[in-house]
Parts: C-alpha cells; structure tokens; sequence
C-alpha cells in the first residue's frame, strides 16, 4: 500500500501557498492554480513545505482522500513553477498537423475531411521546428495537459498493421502480421 501522505510537498523558490478555510490557491511563475479541500482534509503551511492530514485515520475512504489531495498538491506545485509538457507524433502518408491561430490545432489524418481540435485556455500546442510530425503540448494543469493530449491521440489511434495514426513520442505499437493465406 502506498504511503504517499507522509510525504510533506515541498514548496520551490518563487512558488506562494494562501489557504482560505477550505479553498487553496497555488501561485508561482507559470501562473495560478485552484482547488478546493474535501471536508475530512485540512492543510497546514509549516515554513516552506505543506502537509494535509485527515480527521480519522481509521477510515479507509479518508485515507484515499488524503493521498489524492497530497497528490493533486505536489502536482500544483510542479505545474506553476515548471509546467507539463506531452507529445505526440502522428504517422502516415498525408497525415500531419496544422495549428491555426493558438486556439485551434488541425488534423489531417485520412478522412474525407480535416478535423478541428478547439484548443482549451492554458493549453498551449506548438508544432516541432526539426520534425513536421511531432506537436507539443504544454500547460500548468496536469490532468488538463492530459486530457486534451489523450483526446488528440483519440482522434486516429495507430493500428496495428501499418502503425499508422497519432502516438506519444516513444510509444511502442504492437504490429499484426496480417492475414498470409497463399494460393493452393
């Protein structure tokens, strides 16, 4: 079983804490990040680091809360002070990636159509100046860099006979042999 609400957060230079009752606000150089505490968490700010604690120990659904607030804390604090980035690499013959204007990200990937990709606020998606297939995406919310990347991927996912389609950069894609009747 993990342990991971023992682990205090630790907060870098640059990055400030407020807690108002129940509410939390992260602020560092990248921007400022929001959540609010469920009624059996409570945090406490002790110099530079931060520690959640729960109202009984015992209960199991407590505990569960008091490792995923831990998580979604420290997961703040890397988002306002470095960011998340993720990957993806598109394959095939015509398939690319056009981003127009910082709100929308165009795909090409084999229907009859192009397909549009609203891009959401505090996401940002660039394309890669040495490879045309490979775009970037960055933000300081790391469940939203996440999302709009598996979404992305979800448009065209890699097939298994010829690979092509959307991947994470260094994704692994199982190849079929395909069928291989001969004459008789």
């Amino acid at each position: 079983m993990s342990r991971i609400w023992k682990l205090p957060v630790t907060l870098p230079t640059g990055v400030s804490v407020k807690v108002d009752g129940k509410n939390i606000t992260v602020s560092g150089p990248k921007g400022e990040l929001k959540y609010t505490l469920q009624d059996c968490t409570s945090l406490e700010q002790k110099d530079n680091t931060l520690v959640v604690s729960i109202t009984n120990e015992e209960d199991s659904q407590e505990k569960a809360m008091w490792g995923l607030t831990r998580a979604l804390i420290a997961n703040m604090v890397i988002g306002v002070s470095e960011g998340y980035k993720k990957s993806l690499e598109i394959q095939g013959v015509g398939y690319r990636f056009e981003t127009v204007g910082p709100s929308k990200l165009v795909l090409a990937v084999g229907f009859s159509h192009k397909v549009d990709v609203p891009v959401p606020k505090g996401i940002t998606v660039a394309l890669d100046e040495k490879e045309k297939n490979v775009i970037h995406i960055s933000g300081i919310d790391k469940q939203q860099v996440g999302y709009y990347t598996a979404l992305v991927r979800s448009i065209k996912k890699p097939e298994p006979y010829k690979g092509k389609g959307i991947r994470y950069v260094g994704e692994h894609v199982r190849r079929k042999a395909g069928k291989t009747g001969g004459k008789k």
